[in-house]
């Protein structure tokens, strides 16, 4: 059985962030990934409506971590940790295996939530996988070709009829993309479909559009999706989800409403990894409602000193979700690990800002948890920011190039037909001439 210094499960922004202090302190460890690549999860929803690929967003784990010559990277779904021997098992290429570790960093992130009604998963799409973007990205296509080809009015209705449940940064930045889509690129490539002919619906629980923000930066971002022609709808939940029709209820009066739509995205709410009920259970560590570790201050878990959680999987002291959270958390630990700060030394989060883009040529920022801007200059503060995180000099190069593209022309360079779309209009057509 192999045995590294310390074992990573994960391969999103703090499992990378610790991957690479750790490589470059020449500390020997395996990173254990379910996929083949790392994930820019901020920007899914730029992948669903074509402006990027999800080549970009989606650069290979081993690429990224081959400068390292102490890096061992590992395909596979961890199934068991075993804090005693400390062990962990996964199982890769249909095998279980099992190493070895000192240290454990668990940083398996979250999955979505449907509070209670896992039904939902099977009539909506999400958006938290790079299969999440393509199949939402085959949707919008399909509603189109198929809205264009149909001569019932209601029938067309509903095929452009988009609801985005979850008012938070991902429900916002894809309500608004899908509406800019019916405005400025599929206008002129159905002259018979027209934005009026689109109706996009923002719904979310809560009364404010972002909350995180609050006050004018949640106003600034309503204003602007109502303008452009979004229909904001808060302060009422999702009560079901059935035959392409979606119920919702105000939280005050109670009263309900169904809305017709064919595309329902769901981004409301987030679940912890698996994982993080194993280690729960190893460990006696509690969780919160959303099954997120509630980690000690210098983040390990429960009785295990040499186990660490970072990133959504976790909770502590009321920290946002966010990748800026859980690279600091990721450093803070291989400085644990290598010596660089003493052991059971508290995380402290130092908050630099947030950001959510609404629109074309606009976005709202919160810098250092106090100075809000919203507007033109919030918009490339967003994008340089974004452009910083990304991974790979080439992805930042195309990503200029597709987005100068799709804000300041009028094309989406990567909303192109992939095959499963092509077959079934191809069958779609052939079905029509047999029957003519």
């Amino acid at each position: 059985m192999d045995t590294y210094e310390v074992v990573i499960v994960g391969s999103g922004f703090g499992a990378l962030a610790a991957a690479k202090s750790l490589g470059k302190a020449g500390v020997r460890f395996s990173l254990i990934s379910s996929t083949t690549e790392h994930l820019f999860q901020p920007l899914l929803y730029q992948a669903a409506t074509g402006m990027i690929s999800t080549g970009e967003i989606a650069p290979p784990i081993r690429q990224i971590l081959a400068q390292y010559d102490s890096a061992d990277v590992r395909l596979g779904r961890v199934v068991d940790v075993d804090p005693d021997k400390n062990q962990v098992s996964y199982v890769g290429a249909g095998t279980q295996h099992t190493i070895g570790f000192g240290r454990l960093i668990v940083a398996t992130g979250a999955t979505q939530a449907y509070f209670g009604r896992d039904e939902f998963k099977d009539r909506t799409f999400a958006l938290k996988t790079v299969d999440d973007a393509i199949a939402l990205r085959e949707q919008i296509l399909n509603c189109y070709e198929t809205a264009h080809l149909t001569e019932d009015p209601k029938a067309k209705k509903d095929l452009l009829s988009f609801v985005v449940v979850g008012a938070g940064a991902t429900g916002v930045e894809l309500a608004g993309q899908i509406m800019d889509l019916a405005h400025r690129y599929f206008a002129g490539s159905f002259p018979d479909i027209t934005a009026d002919d689109v109706t996009v619906t923002l719904v979310d629980g809560v009364k404010d559009v972002l909350p995180a923000f609050g006050g004018k930066l949640s106003a600034y971002a309503r204003a602007k999706l109502e303008k452009s022609g979004v229909e904001v709808v808060t302060g009422a939940m999702v009560t079901d989800i059935v035959d392409d029709t979606v119920t919702v209820q105000d939280v005050d009066t109670k009263t309900s409403r169904t809305i017709a739509a064919k595309t329902v995205v769901w981004s409301a709410g987030v679940q912890a990894s698996d994982l993080a009920s194993t280690i729960a259970e190893r460990t006696g560590c509690e969780t919160d409602r959303a099954g997120r570790l509630l980690v000690h201050d210098d983040l390990t878990v429960g009785t295990a000193q040499n186990i660490y959680a970072i990133g959504d999987v976790t909770s502590l002291n009321k920290l946002p979700g966010q990748s800026p959270v859980a690279m600091q958390q990721g450093r803070h630990v291989a400085k644990t690990i290598t010596g660089k700060v003493d052991a059971g030394t508290p995380f402290k989060y130092v908050d630099k800002g947030s950001m959510s883009i609404v629109g074309r040529f606009s976005a709202v920022a919160r810098l250092f948890g106090k100075v809000d801007m919203s507007g033109p200059i919030a918009w490339v503060m967003w994008l340089a920011v974004h452009l910083m995180y990304m991974v790979g000099f080439r992805n930042r190069y195309v990503a200029v190039v597709s987005w100068m593209s799709s804000y300041i022309g009028d094309k989406r360079p990567h909303f192109q037909y992939t095959d499963r779309v092509a077959l079934r209009l191809a069958t779609r057509e052939e079905e029509e001439r047999q029957a003519a």
